[in-house]
């Protein structure tokens, strides 16, 4: 019974008795649940997975409930669960993620948010405190108005863009609509990441082609590097050509006809491009979007965990939900058909991958991601 419920909870944490005298050890698990997507605390099991018990349930069950709500606030959705195995009572703390984060754990003077990494629960660094308290006032990064006023800008790549895109006009109306400024002429941070000029520090890509299969030295190893900085059209376009440029295409002549094989497919390089320019944390400083080319491969590094927590090597991305860091960002490249909104951008990725001629499982892509 036990191995089953652990398999079914995504996050785990055992502890082989409930520590009252420092609840921190195991109350910082329940902040970081509470911030994440999730988990279960097993008391009255070792960390190997044995069973060893409680002697009291009821009065550890009770103390549970009561330190929850004196020393982590908000107060989290929880369940507490008893359970025997092997004759050993035991209980089960299941933590649901919370909508109303940052959850902290206060005591001893201090407040601290905790979040998973891996299988501990470490303090949230200030940028991730910084997009939980935008997540818990149903705020993202690029709704945020700022101080820039619209007018000081120009914004002829968006324009021209959008008309080549959609074929229609991108009409003033169109900026406070489509959540690019306010009523008062403001931008937000979407709108200042679509400015002609460079207004977003952190919206920047560097793009390297190494010589080789590893990262070396940029001024010995490097065969070609290019700093774009700016507008998030002209840093997928700039992307794009930079890959292009870098990449093969060979082909093979069949007896009427020639077979094109390109290094990569193009869709799939602006999927990747696409996710990594939209769905990134900007409120990371002095980070940047990185492609990384090699001898046998690209590497397209966004800055940013996973939006709704844990890691995309723990979900399935031909069934992954879509959940979108900066909303106002998606809709905008959704309505210039550069991506769609219902999570298949991974899935085009793998799929236009496997139309390449001489596509093999070697070849398919690899997604990873950490906290």
């Amino acid at each position: 019974m036990i191995e089953q419920l652990i398999a079914e909870a995504t996050e785990c944490d055992f502890k082989v008795a409930l520590e009252i005298k420092k609840p921190k050890s195991w109350l910082k698990s329940v902040s970081a649940f509470s911030n994440g997507i999730g988990g279960t605390l097993f008391f009255g099991v070792s960390d190997d997975r044995e069973p060893i018990g409680l002697s009291d349930v009821q009065k550890d069950a009770e103390a549970i409930s009561r330190l929850i709500k004196e020393r982590i606030t908000p107060l989290p959705q929880f369940i507490l669960k008893p359970l025997q195995e092997d004759g050993k009572n035991l209980l089960a703390l299941e933590v649901s993620p919370g909508r109303s984060t940052p959850y902290y754990y206060k005591a001893d003077g201090v407040m601290e948010a905790y979040i998973r990494v891996g299988n501990e629960s470490v303090i949230a660094p200030d940028y991730i405190v910084n997009e939980l308290i935008l997540k818990g006032t149903n705020q993202s990064f690029d709704t945020l108005t700022t101080e820039a006023v619209k007018k000081d800008y120009s914004f002829t790549l968006l324009e021209a863009t959008y008309l080549e895109r959609t074929g229609l006009r991108f009409e003033p109306s169109d900026y406070v609509s489509f959540g690019l400024a306010d009523k008062n002429g403001f931008l937000t941070n979407a709108g200042k990441l679509m400015t002609d000029q460079h207004t977003v520090y952190n919206s920047r890509m560097f793009c390297t082609r190494w010589n080789g299969l590893e990262k070396g030295s940029i001024f010995d190893d490097a065969l070609d590097d290019k700093e774009y900085e700016g507008n998030l059209i002209y840093l997928l376009k700039s992307g794009s050509e930079f890959i292009r440029n870098n990449s093969k295409v060979r082909f093979v002549k069949e007896a009427q006809y020639r077979v094109d094989k390109p290094d990569y497919a193009e869709r799939a390089v602006t999927e990747a491009l696409v996710n990594a320019l939209i769905h990134r944390d900007y409120i990371v400083l002095g980070s940047e979007v990185h492609i990384d080319m090699f001898d046998d491969r690209v590497e397209i590094t966004s800055p940013g965990g996973m939006f709704g927590g844990g890691s995309i090597q723990e979900y399935d991305i031909y069934s992954i939900r879509s959940m979108r860091r900066n909303p106002v960002i998606a809709d905008l490249f959704h309505r210039m058909k550069y991506m769609e909104r219902r999570g298949s951008g991974l899935r085009k990725i793998v799929s236009e991958t496997e139309k390449l001629p001489g596509y093999t499982e070697a070849y398919k892509p690899e997604f990873s991601s950490t906290a």
